[in-house]
Formats: structure tokens, C-alpha cells, sequence
């Protein structure tokens, strides 16, 4: 009888730079991965992307905001798992080591936010991962008063600023990327908040919104947002011209052709080269991402795979699409949120930011996912797109004792800048999107 030949080799290329861990060391998160135990890997507090190991499994785990790929390459003397945050690391390293005719993106895999990933490393054929769960919110066990909602919810967000805030040195700026939408306005007020009550000097606060070629309702939005509360003095505008943002780069950077998250990336990735280049030594931004997700606010009548009901009905829909082991689950890319988390990461590794996103931790996700939509909405579309408003309002006043205007949202909008200019600079047909993605990986694949 044939045994299987233990992989002997874990070739780790994430960035460690990027985890953010509240609670513990990041040598202390990895060794608790390392065990496969999820219920212990669910007290890790804060963004992290880590590779553990135990003899010969393999065990990944991310949390939202951080991608997390691995491929398995065949040496002679064995096969080897390769980890990084994106894929064109672990193509580039398989090209150093002379191993390109192996690699195709699509034989990249995804480690699916909020699971623990086991890879048993026994040799060919490839082994099947295993999933375990190791955050599961409990759903409606919230009351269906809005006040409480809010409270609960915007309470949860500011507690993560804080720590985030905490975790900062005491002279370094802090950057919130600002739309004067619901999620950026509340993380900007919530910074802002946390920053007086703990006595920390606000000139370090500033708000920066994206205008392109001088144009948009976003910098309105945010002007007159920082304006009702006399706040406009932390406001700065970074102007940056259309013809910068191309298809190619942004499919480049997102690694990705999915049309709305490549949108926003590329106007993420817009604002934050103009931060950059005006503030060679900014390090420290904040942003709303994940808002959308938590209050499940999309517009359902222009996704034909949605209905309502399968979006009340379905926990963590937003944030992890379908879900591991469904048929619509992609190995690759993994869904929803925790694919699409790349627009907020790529920017801002590119351009040597530290992004945070207080919406996207598990301690806020479990309020929101705790929410009676079903109570409160009664299967409504506008019930439940005018409840994310209504709810974060309601708290950002008990929290702050401020009124936060509250503008109407415009549908697929991510924080990054209103859709009229995302089209004016990038192509609205998927397909040209997909084409540009198979143009960025097939040179690899065929060499």
C-alpha cells in the first residue's frame, strides 16, 4: 500500500504588517489558528489574515476586511501550499521558482472570512479543505424599538473606534475617508467623538473626499454634511483627474471583475494616491465599508439573483454571499463582503496605508445581524432601505448628543463617490471587465 507523502513545505507571503489585533500578540492569534480550535480562534478581536500549522495541517483564517489565497504547487520532492494576501504574489513567486506552467488564478483558492480553514497535507490528489465556523451571530435577538437598535449598533461601532484610536500613536493623523453618507458620516463623527472624550488633540482629524475633474455630489454631500455641524474645518478635498483611473489598473489592483467593487476600488484607490502624494508620512485612515452589508442596503430589484426573502431570510448574505459548501460559493473568490474586501485592502496596501473598517468586526456585525428586519420591514424593499438611516441617526444621537444629517443614498455607492462619475470614468458592461481580467492573468498562465 502506497502512503500518502506529507507536504513538507508552507511557504507564508502574507503581510503581516497588515493584521490589527486588539486582544493578543499576533504570534498568540497564529498559535490559536494553529490549534484548529474555532471556538478559540473566536475570541481573536480585530482584522487579521494569518497562517497557522500543526504537524501536517494547515489552518487559515481571516477575519472580513483581509484577504486570505492559497495554491498547493508540486515539487519533485513533494507538494507545497503557498499563502499571501493576493494572487499575483503567489504567481510571482511560483514564476521565481520556476514553477509558472503550474499556476492558473483560478487554481488559487480563497480562505472564506469567519471560518476556519484545514488543510490536510497528505500529497496528491490536492486534499479538499475543511470549513469550521468560528463566528455565527445570533439572529432577531434584538428588541424591534429603533432606539434601542441604534443605540446597541452605533455603541458597538464607536467601542471599535476607540480600541482602533487606542491603538494609534498619540501623534499620528488620523484620516477618515469621507462621502457624507450614512457610514462615512457616523465613522467621522464617532472618531471625532471618541477622540474629545479620551482628550486627544483633534487638528490630528481630518475628513478627505474624492473629487473627479472637480465634479460630483459627494463633495457637495460632504461639505454640507461637516457645514450643519461647524465642523468644516477638518474637511480637505483631494481632486483627481478621470483619465487616472483606467479599467486595466483598477482589474489589476483588485484582482477581481466584479463591476461594483472594482468601481470602488478604483475610486479608493484614486483618493488615496492624492492623500499619499500630498502626505508622504500618512499612515492611519478610517472608512465606512461594510455599513451597507450590516444594514443590508442594496438595492434587491437590480440583482436578478435576489428577492427579498432571500435576503432577510439568509444570514451574513452581504458579508459571505451563499456561503461555503452551496453551489454558488466560489473556492476562488469566496462571496459577498469577504470577496469583495479587496477594494478597501488593495488601495490601501498600495499606496502604505493602515485602513480601518469598525463596521466590518464581528462585535458590530453581531448587533446588526441581531435586527428584527423582518419585524420592522414586514418584506418592504423601501422599509428596509430607509431602516439603515433611521437606525444609525437614531444612535449617532444617544452616543454623541449630535444630529448627523442624513442625505438620501444613491444606490451603489460604497463610500467612494457617486455612481455618475464611476461611469464616466470606468466602463458600466461586465464583460469588458471580465476581458480585462483575463488579459492580466493569461500572460502568467501561458508562460
Amino acid at each position: 500500500m502506497v502512503q500518502p507523502t506529507p507536504i513538507h513545505e508552507v511557504v507564508d507571503l502574507t503581510d503581516v504588517s497588515q493584521n490589527l489585533v486588539f486582544n493578543m500578540t499576533v504570534d498568540q492569534a497564529r498559535e490559536r489558528i494553529g490549534s484548529g480550535d474555532a471556538a478559540s480562534i473566536g475570541e481573536i478581536e480585530g482584522h487579521f489574515a494569518i497562517v497557522g500549522r500543526k504537524d501536517h495541517h494547515v489552518f487559515l483564517a481571516r477575519s472580513l476586511a483581509l484577504p486570505l489565497r492559497y495554491f498547493i504547487a508540486k515539487r519533485a520532492e513533494g507538494p507545497a501550499l503557498i499563502a499571501a494576501n493576493r494572487i499575483s504574489t503567489i504567481a510571482e513567486y511560483l514564476r521565481d521558482e520556476g514553477m509558472s506552467d503550474q499556476f492558473h488564478p483560478s487554481y488559487t483558492r480563497m480562505a472564506p472570512a469567519h471560518y476556519v480553514t484545514e488543510i490536510a497535507l497528505v500529497g496528491c490528489p490536492d486534499p479538499a479543505p475543511r470549513y469550521r465556523r468560528y463566528f455565527e451571530p445570533q439572529r432577531n435577538s434584538l428588541p424591534g424599538d429603533l432606539d434601542e437598535i441604534g443605540r446597541r449598533y452605533v455603541e458597538a461601532t464607536s467601542r471599535e473606534v476607540r480600541r482602533w484610536l487606542d491603538s494609534v500613536d498619540d501623534a499620528a493623523p488620523i484620516g477618515v475617508c469621507f462621502s457624507g453618507g450614512i457610514d462615512s458620516g457616523a465613522v467621522f463623527l464617532l472618531t471625532y467623538h471618541e477622540m474629545m472624550q479620551a482628550g486627544m488633540n483633534p487638528a490630528r482629524l481630518k475628513a478627505f473626499t474624492l473629487s473627479v475633474d472637480g465634479k460630483g455630489e459627494d463633495l457637495q454631500q460632504a461639505r454640507s454634511f461637516l457645514s450643519k455641524l461647524d465642523l468644516s474645518l477638518f474637511h480637505e478635498v483631494i481632486a483627481a483627474p478621470s483619465k487616472a483611473i483606467q479599467l486595466t489598473d483598477a482589474v489589476r489592483l483588485m484582482e477581481d471583475y466584479k463591476p461594483l467593487d472594482v468601481q470602488a476600488g478604483a475610486m479608493t484607490s484614486a483618493l488615496l494616491a492624492g492623500i499619499r502624494e500630498r502626505y508622504p508620512d500618512w499612515l492611519h485612515l478610517i472608512d465606512g465599508d461594510g455599513g451597507d452589508e450590516n444594514l443590508k442596503d442594496y438595492p434587491i430589484e437590480e440583482n436578478p439573483e435576489l428577492t427579498i426573502r432571500s435576503v432577510l431570510n439568509n444570514p451574513l448574505l452581504y458579508h459571505e454571499g451563499w456561503g461555503v459548501n452551496t453551489i454558488k460559493h466560489s473556492l476562488t473568490y469566496s462571496g459577498g463582503l469577504s470577496r469583495g474586501c479587496t477594494r478597501g485592502f488593495a488601495p490601501a496596501r498600495r499606496y502604505g496605508f493602515r485602513l480601518f473598517s469598525p463596521f466590518m468586526l464581528p462585535s458590530v456585525i453581531e448587533v446588526s445581524e441581531g435586527i428584527p428586519f423582518i419585524e420592522l420591514t414586514e418584506w418592504s424593499h423601501e422599509r428596509l432601505y430607509a431602516l439603515k438611516g433611521d437606525i444609525v441617526t437614531r444612535g449617532i444621537r444617544q452616543v454623541t448628543g449630535m444630529d448627523m444629517p442624513h442625505f438620501e443614498k444613491r444606490r451603489f455607492q460604497h463610500g467612494a463617490t457617486d455612481p455618475s462619475l464611476l461611469r464616466q470614468s470606468l466602463p458600466d458592461q461586465p464583460e469588458a471587465y471580465r476581458q480585462a481580467y483575463h488579459d492580466l492573468f493569461a500572460p502568467v498562465a501561458a508562460s
